[in-house]
Protein backbone atom coordinates (compact mmCIF):
# COMPACT_ATOMS: atom_id res chain seq x y z
CA UNK A 1 0.00 0.00 0.00
CA UNK A 2 1.06 3.62 -0.55
CA UNK A 3 1.64 6.14 2.22
CA UNK A 4 1.95 9.87 1.53
CA UNK A 5 2.97 12.81 3.71
CA UNK A 6 4.11 16.38 3.27
CA UNK A 7 7.54 17.26 4.58
CA UNK A 8 9.77 20.29 3.95
CA UNK A 9 7.38 21.60 1.32
CA UNK A 10 7.32 18.37 -0.71
CA UNK A 11 5.03 15.37 -0.90
CA UNK A 12 6.83 12.19 0.03
CA UNK A 13 5.25 8.94 -1.08
CA UNK A 14 6.28 5.38 -0.28
CA UNK A 15 4.92 2.19 -1.78
CA UNK A 16 5.64 -0.95 0.20
CA UNK A 17 4.85 -4.61 -0.21
CA UNK A 18 6.34 -7.19 2.11
CA UNK A 19 7.46 -9.69 -0.50
CA UNK A 20 8.75 -7.05 -2.95
CA UNK A 21 10.21 -4.37 -0.71
CA UNK A 22 9.62 -0.62 -0.80
CA UNK A 23 10.20 2.30 -3.13
CA UNK A 24 9.87 6.02 -2.39
CA UNK A 25 9.93 9.33 -4.23
CA UNK A 26 9.35 13.05 -3.54
CA UNK A 27 7.15 15.41 -5.56
CA UNK A 28 6.28 19.09 -5.53
CA UNK A 29 2.62 18.41 -6.37
CA UNK A 30 0.38 15.98 -4.50
CA UNK A 31 -1.35 14.86 -7.71
CA UNK A 32 2.01 13.80 -9.17
CA UNK A 33 2.79 11.84 -6.02
CA UNK A 34 -0.55 10.01 -6.16
CA UNK A 35 -0.14 9.24 -9.86
CA UNK A 36 3.34 7.81 -9.28
CA UNK A 37 2.06 5.69 -6.37
CA UNK A 38 -0.70 4.20 -8.53
CA UNK A 39 1.82 3.29 -11.23
CA UNK A 40 4.04 1.50 -8.69
CA UNK A 41 1.07 -0.42 -7.26
CA UNK A 42 0.02 -1.45 -10.77
CA UNK A 43 3.52 -2.71 -11.44
CA UNK A 44 3.44 -4.74 -8.25
CA UNK A 45 0.19 -6.33 -9.36
CA UNK A 46 1.47 -6.96 -12.90
CA UNK A 47 4.78 -8.43 -11.74
CA UNK A 48 6.89 -5.72 -13.39
CA UNK A 49 7.85 -3.91 -10.20
CA UNK A 50 11.60 -3.20 -10.02
CA UNK A 51 12.10 -3.44 -13.77
CA UNK A 52 13.16 -0.67 -16.13
CA UNK A 53 10.32 -0.32 -18.60
CA UNK A 54 11.43 0.31 -22.22
CA UNK A 55 8.76 2.96 -22.69
CA UNK A 56 9.95 4.96 -19.68
CA UNK A 57 13.72 4.96 -20.05
CA UNK A 58 15.77 6.53 -22.85
CA UNK A 59 19.02 5.35 -24.36
CA UNK A 60 20.58 8.47 -22.87
CA UNK A 61 19.46 7.42 -19.37
CA UNK A 62 21.19 4.06 -19.78
CA UNK A 63 24.32 5.52 -21.38
CA UNK A 64 24.67 8.00 -18.51
CA UNK A 65 24.47 5.17 -15.98
CA UNK A 66 26.87 3.05 -18.06
CA UNK A 67 29.34 5.97 -18.20
CA UNK A 68 29.54 6.13 -14.40
CA UNK A 69 29.07 2.45 -13.50
CA UNK A 70 30.84 0.45 -16.23
CA UNK A 71 33.26 2.63 -18.19
CA UNK A 72 35.58 3.54 -15.25
CA UNK A 73 36.54 -0.13 -14.88
CA UNK A 74 37.79 -0.43 -18.45
CA UNK A 75 41.38 -0.04 -19.60
CA UNK A 76 40.44 2.51 -22.26
CA UNK A 77 38.09 4.43 -19.95
CA UNK A 78 39.08 7.99 -21.03
CA UNK A 79 38.59 7.21 -24.71
CA UNK A 80 35.26 5.46 -24.14
CA UNK A 81 34.05 8.26 -21.87
CA UNK A 82 34.64 10.76 -24.68
CA UNK A 83 32.67 8.61 -27.10
CA UNK A 84 29.76 8.21 -24.68
CA UNK A 85 29.61 11.94 -24.00
CA UNK A 86 29.40 12.51 -27.74
CA UNK A 87 26.63 9.91 -27.93
CA UNK A 88 24.73 11.66 -25.16
CA UNK A 89 24.63 14.79 -27.34
CA UNK A 90 23.35 12.83 -30.33
CA UNK A 91 19.59 12.68 -31.09
CA UNK A 92 19.75 8.87 -30.85
CA UNK A 93 20.03 9.21 -27.05
CA UNK A 94 16.61 10.85 -26.85
CA UNK A 95 14.84 7.68 -28.03
CA UNK A 96 13.07 5.56 -25.46
CA UNK A 97 14.18 1.95 -25.66
CA UNK A 98 10.86 0.74 -27.07
CA UNK A 99 11.38 3.13 -29.99
CA UNK A 100 15.01 2.14 -30.51
CA UNK A 101 14.20 -0.03 -33.52
CA UNK A 102 16.75 -1.71 -35.83
CA UNK A 103 15.64 0.70 -38.56
CA UNK A 104 16.43 3.66 -36.28
CA UNK A 105 19.83 2.23 -35.39
CA UNK A 106 20.71 1.50 -39.02
CA UNK A 107 19.93 5.11 -39.94
CA UNK A 108 22.14 6.22 -37.06
CA UNK A 109 24.89 3.88 -38.32
CA UNK A 110 24.76 5.32 -41.82
CA UNK A 111 24.89 8.85 -40.46
CA UNK A 112 27.92 8.05 -38.31
CA UNK A 113 29.67 6.45 -41.29
CA UNK A 114 30.16 9.98 -42.58
CA UNK A 115 32.66 10.41 -39.73
CA UNK A 116 34.40 7.13 -40.50
CA UNK A 117 33.93 3.38 -40.19
CA UNK A 118 35.59 3.20 -36.78
CA UNK A 119 33.34 5.93 -35.38
CA UNK A 120 30.26 3.99 -36.48
CA UNK A 121 31.65 0.70 -35.16
CA UNK A 122 32.57 2.07 -31.74
CA UNK A 123 29.18 3.72 -31.23
CA UNK A 124 27.20 0.59 -32.10
CA UNK A 125 29.42 -1.61 -29.91
CA UNK A 126 28.96 0.75 -26.95
CA UNK A 127 25.18 0.87 -27.42
CA UNK A 128 25.00 -2.92 -27.76
CA UNK A 129 26.97 -3.57 -24.58
CA UNK A 130 25.07 -0.88 -22.69
CA UNK A 131 21.74 -2.54 -23.53
CA UNK A 132 23.16 -5.95 -22.64
CA UNK A 133 24.27 -4.74 -19.19
CA UNK A 134 20.92 -2.99 -18.69
CA UNK A 135 19.01 -6.16 -19.53
CA UNK A 136 21.16 -8.57 -17.50
CA UNK A 137 22.00 -6.43 -14.48
CA UNK A 138 19.72 -3.39 -14.28
CA UNK A 139 16.38 -5.02 -15.00
CA UNK A 140 15.66 -3.55 -18.43
CA UNK A 141 12.57 -5.41 -19.59
CA UNK A 142 13.52 -6.29 -23.18
CA UNK A 143 13.55 -9.70 -24.82
CA UNK A 144 16.14 -8.95 -27.50
CA UNK A 145 18.90 -6.44 -28.07
CA UNK A 146 17.95 -4.32 -31.12
CA UNK A 147 21.62 -3.86 -32.10
CA UNK A 148 21.76 -7.61 -32.80
CA UNK A 149 19.63 -6.95 -35.88
CA UNK A 150 21.88 -4.19 -37.23
CA UNK A 151 24.91 -4.94 -39.37
CA UNK A 152 28.02 -3.36 -37.88
CA UNK A 153 30.22 -1.91 -40.64
CA UNK A 154 33.16 -4.21 -41.48
CA UNK A 155 36.64 -2.99 -40.68
CA UNK A 156 38.79 -1.61 -43.45
CA UNK A 157 41.55 -3.77 -44.91
CA UNK A 158 44.75 -3.74 -42.82
CA UNK A 159 47.10 -0.93 -43.79
CA UNK A 160 50.40 -1.81 -45.42
CA UNK A 161 51.90 1.69 -45.30
CA UNK A 162 55.62 1.89 -44.71
CA UNK A 163 58.10 4.71 -44.97
CA UNK A 164 58.95 5.32 -48.60
CA UNK A 165 62.47 6.16 -49.70
CA UNK A 166 63.51 9.54 -48.37
CA UNK A 167 60.50 10.01 -46.07
CA UNK A 168 62.48 9.35 -42.90
CA UNK A 169 64.92 12.10 -43.84
CA UNK A 170 62.09 14.48 -44.74
CA UNK A 171 60.42 13.87 -41.39
CA UNK A 172 63.68 14.38 -39.52
CA UNK A 173 64.34 17.63 -41.37
CA UNK A 174 60.83 18.89 -40.68
CA UNK A 175 61.21 18.01 -36.98
CA UNK A 176 64.02 20.56 -36.61
CA UNK A 177 61.42 23.33 -36.76
CA UNK A 178 59.21 21.94 -33.99
CA UNK A 179 59.12 23.68 -30.62
CA UNK A 180 59.04 20.46 -28.61
CA UNK A 181 62.44 18.72 -28.78
CA UNK A 182 60.95 15.40 -27.64
CA UNK A 183 58.75 14.83 -30.69
CA UNK A 184 61.48 13.50 -32.93
CA UNK A 185 62.95 11.15 -30.25
CA UNK A 186 59.40 9.78 -29.77
CA UNK A 187 59.12 9.11 -33.51
CA UNK A 188 62.58 7.59 -33.64
CA UNK A 189 61.95 5.32 -30.64
CA UNK A 190 58.69 4.14 -32.25
CA UNK A 191 60.59 3.04 -35.35
CA UNK A 192 63.29 1.34 -33.27
CA UNK A 193 61.03 -0.51 -30.82
CA UNK A 194 57.58 -0.93 -32.48
CA UNK A 195 56.02 0.47 -29.30
CA UNK A 196 52.64 2.15 -29.62
CA UNK A 197 52.31 5.86 -28.91
CA UNK A 198 50.49 5.19 -25.63
CA UNK A 199 53.22 2.75 -24.54
CA UNK A 200 55.99 5.23 -25.33
CA UNK A 201 54.28 8.04 -23.43
CA UNK A 202 53.64 5.81 -20.40
CA UNK A 203 57.28 4.69 -20.16
CA UNK A 204 58.88 5.65 -16.84
CA UNK A 205 62.56 6.06 -16.02
CA UNK A 206 62.42 3.31 -13.38
CA UNK A 207 61.24 0.84 -16.01
CA UNK A 208 64.20 1.47 -18.31
CA UNK A 209 67.16 -0.85 -17.69
CA UNK A 210 70.12 0.74 -19.44
CA UNK A 211 72.53 -1.96 -18.27
CA UNK A 212 70.53 -4.82 -19.78
CA UNK A 213 69.24 -2.78 -22.69
CA UNK A 214 65.51 -3.24 -22.04
CA UNK A 215 62.42 -1.31 -21.02
CA UNK A 216 59.46 -2.78 -19.16
CA UNK A 217 55.83 -1.96 -19.97
CA UNK A 218 53.59 -2.95 -17.01
CA UNK A 219 50.41 -2.36 -19.00
CA UNK A 220 49.91 -2.74 -22.74
CA UNK A 221 47.00 -2.76 -25.18
CA UNK A 222 46.40 -6.51 -24.82
CA UNK A 223 46.41 -6.24 -21.03
CA UNK A 224 49.69 -8.13 -20.55
CA UNK A 225 53.01 -6.62 -19.45
CA UNK A 226 56.04 -7.03 -21.67
CA UNK A 227 59.74 -6.24 -21.66
CA UNK A 228 61.03 -4.69 -24.87
CA UNK A 229 64.67 -5.17 -25.91
CA UNK A 230 66.28 -1.94 -27.08
CA UNK A 231 68.48 -1.58 -30.14
CA UNK A 232 71.73 0.36 -29.91
CA UNK A 233 69.97 3.30 -31.57
CA UNK A 234 67.08 3.12 -29.08
CA UNK A 235 69.55 3.06 -26.17
CA UNK A 236 71.32 6.07 -27.62
CA UNK A 237 68.03 7.96 -27.82
CA UNK A 238 67.09 7.17 -24.22
CA UNK A 239 70.52 8.11 -22.89
CA UNK A 240 70.39 11.46 -24.68
CA UNK A 241 67.11 12.53 -23.00
CA UNK A 242 67.11 14.84 -19.96
CA UNK A 243 66.48 12.99 -16.70
CA UNK A 244 64.24 15.57 -15.04
CA UNK A 245 60.93 13.70 -14.95
CA UNK A 246 59.50 10.37 -13.85
CA UNK A 247 58.31 9.87 -17.43
CA UNK A 248 60.90 9.23 -20.12
CA UNK A 249 58.82 11.35 -22.49
CA UNK A 250 56.82 13.90 -20.43
CA UNK A 251 54.50 14.86 -23.29
CA UNK A 252 50.72 14.56 -23.55
CA UNK A 253 49.10 12.35 -26.17
CA UNK A 254 47.28 15.35 -27.63
CA UNK A 255 50.55 17.31 -27.95
CA UNK A 256 52.12 14.42 -29.87
CA UNK A 257 49.09 14.15 -32.13
CA UNK A 258 49.12 17.87 -32.98
CA UNK A 259 52.89 17.89 -33.49
CA UNK A 260 52.65 14.82 -35.72
CA UNK A 261 50.07 16.56 -37.92
CA UNK A 262 52.29 19.65 -38.23
CA UNK A 263 55.33 17.49 -38.93
CA UNK A 264 53.63 15.62 -41.75
CA UNK A 265 52.43 18.89 -43.29
CA UNK A 266 55.94 20.36 -43.24
CA UNK A 267 57.39 17.18 -44.71
CA UNK A 268 54.69 17.05 -47.39
CA UNK A 269 53.54 13.57 -46.33
CA UNK A 270 49.76 13.38 -46.03
CA UNK A 271 48.91 9.67 -45.81
CA UNK A 272 51.23 8.52 -43.04
CA UNK A 273 49.81 7.74 -39.59
CA UNK A 274 51.80 7.46 -36.38
CA UNK A 275 50.72 3.83 -36.02
CA UNK A 276 52.28 3.13 -39.43
CA UNK A 277 55.64 3.50 -37.69
CA UNK A 278 54.81 0.25 -35.88
CA UNK A 279 54.34 -1.42 -39.28
CA UNK A 280 57.68 0.00 -40.34
CA UNK A 281 59.46 -1.22 -37.20
CA UNK A 282 58.11 -4.78 -37.32
CA UNK A 283 58.91 -5.09 -41.01
CA UNK A 284 62.47 -3.91 -40.31
CA UNK A 285 62.85 -6.56 -37.59
CA UNK A 286 62.02 -9.28 -40.08
CA UNK A 287 64.35 -7.75 -42.66
CA UNK A 288 67.14 -7.92 -40.08
CA UNK A 289 66.56 -11.66 -39.86
CA UNK A 290 64.72 -11.89 -36.53
CA UNK A 291 62.47 -14.91 -36.07
CA UNK A 292 58.72 -14.75 -35.55
CA UNK A 293 59.20 -15.55 -31.85
CA UNK A 294 61.76 -12.78 -31.45
CA UNK A 295 59.59 -10.21 -33.19
CA UNK A 296 56.56 -11.28 -31.14
CA UNK A 297 58.62 -10.75 -27.98
CA UNK A 298 59.30 -7.17 -29.04
CA UNK A 299 55.87 -6.29 -30.43
CA UNK A 300 53.76 -8.13 -27.84
CA UNK A 301 51.65 -10.07 -30.35
CA UNK A 302 50.28 -13.31 -28.92
CA UNK A 303 49.00 -14.68 -32.22
CA UNK A 304 51.52 -14.99 -35.11
CA UNK A 305 48.66 -14.51 -37.57
CA UNK A 306 48.05 -11.05 -36.14
CA UNK A 307 51.77 -10.36 -36.40
CA UNK A 308 51.72 -10.99 -40.13
CA UNK A 309 49.13 -8.22 -40.53
CA UNK A 310 51.86 -5.78 -39.50
CA UNK A 311 54.55 -7.40 -41.61
CA UNK A 312 55.02 -6.01 -45.10
CA UNK A 313 58.37 -7.00 -46.53
CA UNK A 314 59.62 -5.29 -49.66
CA UNK A 315 59.82 -7.78 -52.52
CA UNK A 316 62.94 -6.12 -53.92
CA UNK A 317 64.76 -6.57 -50.60
CA UNK A 318 63.87 -10.27 -50.45
CA UNK A 319 64.98 -10.62 -54.09
CA UNK A 320 68.42 -9.26 -53.21
CA UNK A 321 68.77 -11.90 -50.48
CA UNK A 322 67.76 -14.66 -52.88
CA UNK A 323 70.25 -13.45 -55.47
CA UNK A 324 73.24 -13.46 -53.09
Amino acid sequence: MASIRKRNGKWQVQVRRKELGAVSQSFTRRDDALRWARIQEQRMEAGTFGYLMPSEVTLGDLLHRYLHAVTPGKKGAPQEARRIRRLLCDPISLHTINRLLPRTLSQFRDRRLQDGVRASQYDLVIIKHCLKIAKCEWGLAIDVNPVDFVQIPPSSSPRDRRLAKGEYERLRGAAEGLRNPLIWPIIDIAIETAMRRSEILSLTSKNVDIQNGTCHLPMTKNGSPRTVPLSSRALQIVKSLPQNSELVFPVSSNAVRLSWDRLRARAGINDLRFHDLRHEAISRFFERGLSIAEVALISGHKDPRMLFRYTHLRAEDVAKKLQK
